[in-house]
């Protein structure tokens, strides 16, 4: 499989992604990430009208392999959460960058400290 990282994108070096939209953040985990954790099993995401803080825990996501935190690159209030991934996790792995979003959020604290795409490749493969 051919891990891709798109340019519109920014990620955290534990492997979530963010896609700004104006004061809207959607976020989810990279297409390394899906192939490290293996099958995903279990997704634990907060409830709409939560808030996130960054660097903190906002849920957990199992795989066969292991169990990982989920971790907020910026800190505002939960507008939507992806049932679909809570129903079935599988599609995450499917289509991580689109129809495996996890949460959107209302930005409140801008994100510092992002990868572009290029930076985020060069640190997981290595280069």
């Amino acid at each position: 499989m051919t891990l891709t990282y798109p340019e519109d994108l920014q990620y955290l070096d534990s492997h979530e992604y963010l896609r700004l939209e104006g004061d809207t953040a959607t976020l989810g985990i990279s297409a390394f990430a899906v192939d490290q954790l293996g099958d995903i099993v279990f997704v634990e995401l907060p409830a709409v009208g939560d808030a996130l803080e960054p660097g903190e825990r906002f849920g957990t996501i199992e795989s066969v392999k292991a169990v990982e935190d989920l971790y907020a690159p910026l800190g505002g209030t939960v507008i939507a959460v992806n049932q679909a991934v809570i129903d079935n996790p599988e599609q995450i792995a499917a289509d991580p960058y689109g129809e495996g979003w996890l949460v959107k959020v209302q930005v409140s604290t801008l994100p510092t400290g992002l990868l572009s795409a290029a930076d985020y490749r060069a640190l997981v493969e290595g280069s």
